[in-house]
């Protein structure tokens, strides 16, 4: 099924609701649950009355259907307790290391690295990205995240796979010029990592078909940056899968249920995928011409991100934001 939060006066959290399957319709859910994060916390309760108006609702038995526009949607998951963020793409990490004459970690293929980001105040999918500083360097990162339910301290990866119940989009938002010094701390980003931004709709596992294998998604992300091609990396490359990612962020705690995971940003070896940030483009051109040519975001600039499953139809909706001076 397909899940998203529309905007209320009422809540931040938005009120809950279904989505159809070809993305055109939804129906408020708030008679099963408030809002998702509160579904989340009682998932096996709420399953089932929400997988039943699901299928009403692609069946057009949906009495109080009302057609789906995405300005009027919030991130799937407006707020939460946790987002972990993780870079499972080893091909990402080389990049961006590099291009800060960073070394690489020494367990850079048998241990995950993740940092805790803003979980309190995600952007709408549509909402501008407000930009400060230019010399801040405002990046976008296109990830893929899963939402899960209780996952207790000390799961094991083939376990922690049982607790992913819900798969959204992420434009995980970087500020490129503030992370150095922010690292050369040494306590990690906090600064350099302002509010990221989900996909209007969230997923469960069986609308991603074969698509999800192995803990992983094996569907391109499709990334376009002010209008045009910018990346199509495939996600499936992920070093680590969401398993191993999961039991990562639960070695020492508990995850509340309504936590979200983040994959990293989807990256390939092969350039002619693009890329799913500017501070890997930039570093490919430095590679691959001797200089960089592509500069970080600026006011005006737009990216959106989306993802399509083997028949060409949209799963998650879009991210489409804005960057805005304030």
């Amino acid at each position: 099924m397909k899940l998203g939060s529309l905007k209320s006066a009422q809540s931040l959290d938005g009120d809950l609701c279904v989505i159809s399957r070809d993305l055109k319709t939804a129906v408020k859910a708030t008679h099963i649950a408030p809002n998702l994060r509160e579904a989340m916390e009682k998932w096996s309760a709420k399953e089932a009355d929400l997988k039943k108006l699901y299928s009403d609702l692609n069946e057009g038995k949906a009495s109080a259907a009302f057609p789906v526009n995405e300005k009027d949607f919030h991130s799937a998951l407006p707020r939460t307790w946790l987002f972990a963020d993780g870079s499972a793409f080893i091909y990402h990490i080389k990049l961006v290391r590099k291009a800060r004459n960073a070394p690489l970690p020494e367990t850079l293929s048998t241990v995950p690295l993740m940092y805790q980001g803003e979980c309190g105040q995600f952007l709408a999918p549509t909402e501008d990205i407000p930009q400060r500083d230019f010399a801040h360097g405002t990046d976008f990162e296109g990830e893929v995240g899963v939402i899960t339910d209780f996952v207790p301290m000390g799961v094991t990866p083939e376990e922690a796979l049982k607790h992913i119940k819900l798969f959204v989009l992420i434009n995980d938002v970087s500020l490129r010029g503030l992370i150095p010094e922010e690292l050369a701390g040494g306590f990690g980003f906090f600064q350099s990592k302002p509010a990221s931004a989900l996909s209007p709709f969230a997923v469960t596992a069986d609308e991603l078909a074969e698509g999800y294998k192995d803990g992983r998604v094996h569907l391109p992300l499709d990334v376009t940056y002010n209008g045009e091609f910018f990346g199509k990396a495939n996600a499936g490359a992920m070093h680590f899968h969401f398993g191993q990612l999961i039991a990562h962020a639960a070695r020492t705690r508990n995850l509340p249920a309504g936590a979200l995971i983040g994959s990293g940003t989807v990256s390939n070896e092969d350039h002619s995928k693009g890329s799913s940030c500017l501070a890997e483009k930039r570093m490919i051109e430095q590679i691959e011409t001797g200089s960089i040519k592509t500069p970080f975001m600026k006011a005006g600039d737009t990216i959106q991100m989306q993802m399509n499953n083997s028949k060409g139809e949209n799963i998650f909706g879009k991210i489409s934001q804005k960057v805005r001076s304030v």
